[in-house]
């Protein structure tokens, strides 16, 4: 573990040194690797400031906390960088563990082979709002990514259906009968 403190108006003597290490070593199980931890202490009005940064497996984690005692602003950083060290491990085993699942599921149902033809794929739902037609057409001219909205006409009190057209200019209109 390489450790490097530095003072800015507050000197590092040898039992900030020392709790240092020792608070840092709960940092190495988290790695196999050696880690590196920078300390900068300083002095802001009454209050002691520790900043602690650490490369840990290649991502960096950092600290800064203020108290008015500089061992406990020194807890609290080590505290915050094992959270951060813990929600980082959390969600790469997550994304992996997706990962594998996908994979999976992939190899059991022959992904490359099997292909899903004439079923519902996918749901979305949305609110049906009454409005004129001219109402929903500014709205869909409006939202680039659709290409349709339903609606209740508020003439005919049904609901209908406006659509982009090819040309990307013009608009239809799907009313239902009787």
């Amino acid at each position: 573990m390489k450790i490097k403190i530095t003072g800015k108006d507050l000197k590092a003597t040898d039992a900030i040194k020392d709790y240092v290490e020792k608070k840092c070593e709960r940092l190495q199980k988290y790695s196999d690797d050696e880690i590196d931890v920078q300390v900068t202490i300083k002095t802001e009005g009454i209050n002691q400031v520790a900043e602690l940064s650490s490369l840990i497996n290649g991502d960096i984690y950092r600290a800064v906390t203020e108290n008015k005692d500089l061992y406990a602003s020194i807890d609290k950083n080590i505290d915050i960088i094992e959270g951060q060290i813990r929600k980082t491990k959390a969600k790469k085993e997550k994304q992996n563990m997706s990962g594998s699942i996908k994979m999976a599921e992939d190899i059991r149902f022959g992904a490359e082979d099997h292909k899903v033809e004439n079923e519902i794929l996918k749901t979305s739902y949305y609110e049906v709002k009454p409005m004129s037609a001219e109402d929903a057409k500014l709205i869909l001219s409006e939202r680039v990514q659709d290409k349709f909205m339903a609606f209740v006409n508020i003439d005919t009190s049904k609901v209908n259906v406006i659509f982009k057209l090819k040309d990307g200019k013009n608009f239809g209109l799907l009313e239902p009968e009787a």
